[in-house]
C-alpha cells in the first residue's frame, strides 16, 4: 500500500505541474493510432519480471499534442495474462500450492506525456525524442484459476480495479503525418486478487482425503500487504490530422 500511496502523490504533483505550465499554443495536433506488444504480471505467483511469462497485448489510442512538449493520450487496451505455480516454482510451499490463473484484461486509461526533446518543431534537427508518461485508468480482468490445488472455488472470476499507468518510451517522426514509438509501461493496481490469490487465505486450508477425513494442507498464501502489478511493452504507430505545428512559449 505504501507504493500505491507514493504513486498517487506523484500523480497529483505531476498533474499540478501540467496545469501550471505556462504554455500558449498557436496550433494543436490530434493523432489516432494503435499498437501491439506483450504483457506480463507480478504478484503472488510471479514475484519478479519474467520474460518467459508473457501474453499478447494491443491498444487503440487518441492523442492531443498541446505543444511540442506536452501531450494527452487516451487509450483502450487489451492483454492476455497468465501464471502458474507449476512453471514459476518460486519455492516448495508455492509448488505445493499449485495455484494458477489465466484470462483477458481490458484497460481504459488517460496519461500525460512529456517529451524531453523538442523534436516536433519544424526547424528541429532531431526526428526523435524520449518521453515519460503518468496518468490514471481502470482495468477489468476476466479469467479462470485456482488459489490452491483442490480449491473448491476454482473456476471463473472477474476483478475490476483502478490503476496508475506510468512509464517511458521513445518516439520517431517518420513524416509530417506518421509517428512510431516504442514504450514500456507499468501498471500499479489496487487489488491483490488479479491472480485469484487472497492474502488472507489461511496457511493450512483443509482438504478432504479419500477416506472422508479432513486433512490440513501446508501451502504458501498470498502477501496481503503487496498489490498485483502488470506491464506492457510494445510498438505503436499513429497518424496526425494537422499540418501546422508552430508553438510559442511564455
Amino acid at each position: 500500500m505504501d507504493k500505491i500511496n507514493y504513486l498517487i502523490v506523484c500523480l497529483w504533483l505531476f498533474l499540478l505541474t501540467v496545469s501550471l505550465f505556462p504554455v500558449t499554443t498557436k496550433a494543436q495536433s490530434y493523432e489516432l493510432g494503435g499498437g501491439l506488444g506483450v504483457a506480463t504480471y507480478t504478484g503472488d505467483i510471479v514475484r519478479r519480471w519474467d520474460q518467459g511469462n508473457v501474453g499478447i497485448q494491443g491498444t487503440l489510442f487518441g492523442r492531443r499534442n498541446f505543444d511540442n512538449v506536452w501531450s494527452l493520450r487516451g487509450s483502450l487496451s487489451f492483454a492476455r495474462l497468465s501464471a502458474a505455480d507449476s512453471t514459476a516454482q518460486i519455492d516448495l510451499p508455492s509448488i505445493t500450492r499449485d495455484a494458477y490463473f489465466r484470462g483477458s484484461l481490458f484497460e481504459l486509461a488517460a496519461v500525460m506525456e512529456y517529451h524531453f526533446i523538442d523534436f516536433l518543431h519544424p526547424q528541429s534537427v532531431y526526428r526523435y525524442s524520449p518521453y515519460g508518461f503518468f496518468g490514471v485508468g481502470y482495468s477489468l480482468f476476466t479469467g479462470s484459476g485456482q488459489s490452491y490445488f483442490a480449491d473448491p472455488e476454482a473456476g471463473g472470476y472477474n476483478v475490476g480495479t483502478p490503476v496508475i499507468p506510468f512509464g517511458i518510451g521513445i518516439k520517431y517522426q517518420l513524416s509530417e503525418k506518421w509517428m512510431i514509438a516504442a514504450e514500456l509501461g507499468f501498471r500499479a493496481t489496487f487489488t491483490d486478487l488479479l491472480d485469484k490469490i487472497d492474502g488472507n487465505l489461511p496457511i493450512n486450508p483443509v482438504q478432504i482425503d479419500p477416506n472422508g477425513n479432513p486433512q490440513p494442507i501446508r501451502i504458501s498464501r498470498g502477501n496481503y500487504s503487496d498489490k498485483d502489478w502488470y506491464y506492457f511493452l510494445g510498438l505503436t504507430i499513429s497518424y496526425s490530422f494537422n499540418n501546422i505545428r508552430c508553438y510559442t512559449y511564455n
